[in-house]
């Protein structure tokens, strides 16, 4: 058998390249098709007619569109099929966006607790990381606060009964985040992380473990595939844990590290 070199692999590409505008998906399609080792025949379409035209011809409603060997492979998404490469399902069920927020945050704790004593590793970067990560939570959050609480509203107990909690809820977050982090106002982060948190430990224990129902979580704002579970009752447990150890600081029955100890 012989063996062809990639590069004797040909593929027509026909995609949208207009002034005012160039098709993301036909930009990954080529890349695609080169870092696959086919030779790329690469077809603009540079007027709306002439797509609309291009469309009608091939009988298709979407561009970018392949050819491999005189067969239409399709889109981006038909050629990373034809290909052998996944592709990700936009309505499937997630923990990726968890797990990048916690990474970063951690990242950012250690970082800061770098510069600050010389050592990424302190017990400041721990209060830092919870309390970053309540800062990023509450961001995602208010991007779109209407579909939060309307995603909210579907376990958390007091919201059930006080919908205006389900608005209220990431500005808390934020507030006690921020506070958390600055060490400041011990008097109003901690009550604030407390309250939230219990409730939302409660709301989602009961949603998950004792009523078994399956629904997404709000932590990581409205329009997350995150399932609601683990990682909602970790936030809420993390800001409770947080709110406690603040509190034994503040009566000097913990250790703790003052920001901007060298």
């Amino acid at each position: 058998m012989t063996n062809h070199p990639k590069a004797a692999k040909t593929a027509v590409l026909h995609r949208m390249v207009m002034p005012e505008h160039t098709c993301p998906y036909g930009l990954k399609a080529k890349d695609l098709l080169e870092r696959s080792g086919y030779a790329v025949e690469d077809h603009h379409l540079t007027t709306r007619a002439e797509t609309d035209a291009f469309k009608a011809a091939h009988k298709v409603q979407t561009t970018p569109q392949v050819f491999i060997g005189g067969k239409r492979i399709g889109g981006y998404d038909d050629l990373r099929r034809f290909l052998g490469k996944t592709v990700a399902d936009p309505k499937a069920t997630s923990y990726r966006p968890v797990i990048a927020l916690f990474t970063m945050t951690a990242l950012m704790a250690m970082a800061a607790s770098y510069a600050v004593t010389g050592s990424a590793f302190t017990l400041r970067a721990a209060e830092w990381f919870i309390g970053m990560s309540m800062v990023v939570l509450a961001l995602l959050k208010l991007q779109n606060v209407e579909t939060f609480a309307t995603m909210f509203l579907n376990y958390d107990l007091l919201a059930k009964r006080w919908v205006p909690y389900s608005y209220i809820y990431p500005f808390a977050e934020g507030v006690a985040g921020v506070l958390m982090v600055a060490g400041a106002l011990t008097w109003l982060s901690v009550p604030i992380a407390l309250f939230i948190g219990t409730i939302g430990a409660v709301s989602v224990f009961k949603a998950v473990y004792v009523d078994k129902r399956e629904l997404k979580c709000a932590c990581v704002g409205g329009g997350g595939n995150v399932p609601l579970g683990f990682i909602s009752l970790t936030e809420n447990l993390m800001m409770i844990a947080m709110a406690l150890w603040m509190a034994l600081s503040a009566f000097g029955m913990a250790p703790h590290v003052a920001q901007g100890a060298a």
